[in-house]
């Protein structure tokens, strides 16, 4: 059997402690599927002396995992997280020394994944991140090899195990997403800081990267339009299961006349669809290729069990010599695709507004409909009358994104109109 091939750690967090314990529990394991021994040799994270559950006395400690890079290591793992910072400095500084690198930071990836790659071709190194996108799924390794030969027509999914946890939580319960979000804190499902995750940014990392591996892309977060789910309403994910769909946060990428398309939104999605019967903290991904047609994905997308696992079989992949292409094609390949233009971007839409309860209110809203161009599919109403106010539900036929938030902002003007209008995506069944 060769020499063991030696690992730097970067970060001994969850994921990085979840890594060493599959390392040292399952060595013999390992070493059969990789094809020698794997070997943890060096350490660094902010604090030495913190008590993590695991051993670290048998490896050399370096309080700057920048050394990491000038270490006798193989592979670099980096589970520190931010897109910036040490981070990026221990990824240049590896990959420039030809040493390969495997991470978890979707961060990291999302905004420098073509100049790393670039990077890594030069030198010869190899750069993986299996683990920044959807946990211990292994959707990375799944486009890059089991689809190669397919021409990847969309690719969508619910990528934030945090929004979607509180959204089924707020669907099953009817409690406010404050609420909600306070338990998901306590629970440990939404850190203390949520903003990443109901924003919807830590959803764009992983959509701007599964689009740029699946269109053969230069990686473009920025293009990336983003909501989160701080909106939402306990109301919303009651009429969506009136209209017959389930209310998720979903990354979506398609092409649309030769430009990238890409998304983060709540959407509404029809019942029947794989992603309507996603709960908890899970994550799926669906891809529509020619010609397999439609792959579904699905299984926890965070934690430290699914994430170190795609970690390791990062690792086991450079031990079996595998040296492909970070984003599945040469880096010198990525198209620099131009972004779909907003008032391009077509769809189906909800729209909830809530109004003073007075005669005619109705009629105003149609007529300020009809004005903008836009014809109606159906009109759901709630409220009593003599209440005060009401709340109506419209859902136009498929229009422009730029024309519905062109009426709603219309409408909002609109004395009788008591709130700012939520503004929802409906994905159709037969939308790829």
């Amino acid at each position: 059997m060769q020499d063991p091939l030696k690992i730097g750690i970067a970060g001994l967090g969850t994921v990085g402690v979840g890594v060493i314990k599959i390392l040292e529990q399952t060595a013999e394991r390992i070493a059969a599927r990789a094809g020698r021994p794997i070997a943890i040799t060096h350490v660094s994270a902010r604090t030495r002396g913190k008590d993590r559950g695991v051993d670290i006395g048998g490896y050399t400690w370096c309080d700057d995992p920048g050394a990491l890079a000038d270490a006798p290591v193989d592979v670099i793992v980096e589970l520190m997280g931010g897109s910036d910072g040490p981070a990026l400095v221990l990824a240049q500084k590896s990959l420039s020394a030809g040493k390969h690198f495997v991470t978890a930071n979707k961060a990291l990836i999302a905004h420098h994944g073509q100049a790393l790659a670039e990077s890594a071709e030069r030198s010869k190194a190899v750069l993986r991140f299996e683990a920044a996108v959807a946990g211990g799924i292994p959707v990375i390794k799944a486009l890059c090899d089991g689809l190669a030969a397919n021409e990847i027509v969309s690719v969508q999914g619910i990528l934030n195990g945090t929004c979607n946890y509180i959204l089924s939580v707020m669907d099953q319960e009817g409690a406010d997403f404050g609420d909600v979000l306070a338990d998901a804190q306590r629970l440990g499902y939404a850190e203390a800081d949520p903003t990443f995750d109901i924003d919807g940014i830590d959803a764009a990392h992983k959509l701007a990267i599964l689009a740029a591996i699946s269109f053969g892309a230069q990686i473009d977060f920025d293009s990336v339009s983003v909501d989160g789910i701080r909106a939402v309403s306990p109301v919303d994910l009651d009429y969506a299961r009136q209209l017959g769909y389930r209310l998720k946060l979903i990354g979506r990428a398609h092409m649309v006349d030769g430009m990238l398309e890409q998304r983060v939104a709540p959407t509404l999605v029809p019942v029947g669809h794989p992603l309507a019967a996603v709960e908890d903290s899970f994550n799926a991904i669906v891809f529509e290729g020619v010609p397999v047609g439609q792959t579904v994905f699905e299984g926890r997308g965070a934690g430290e069990g699914p994430t170190a696992s795609a970690v390791v079989a990062d690792i086991i992949d450079i031990a079996r010599g595998g040296d492909a292409p970070a984003f599945g094609v040469p880096a010198a390949a990525l198209k620099k695709l131009s972004a779909t233009p907003t008032e391009a971007r077509q769809g189906r839409f909800y729209v909830r507004l809530t109004v003073e309860d007075e005669v005619g209110v109705a009629a105003s809203i149609a007529s300020l409909m009809r004005d903008h161009g836009i014809s109606m599919d159906s009109l759901l109403q709630r409220g009593e009358a003599g209440k005060g106010e009401v709340t109506f539900v419209l859902t136009p036929h498929r229009c422009a994104l730029s024309v519905i938030e062109a009426a709603a902002e219309a409408r909002a003007a609109l004395e009788v109109v008591l709130s700012k209008p939520a503004i929802l995506r409906i994905q159709d069944q037969d939308d790829v």
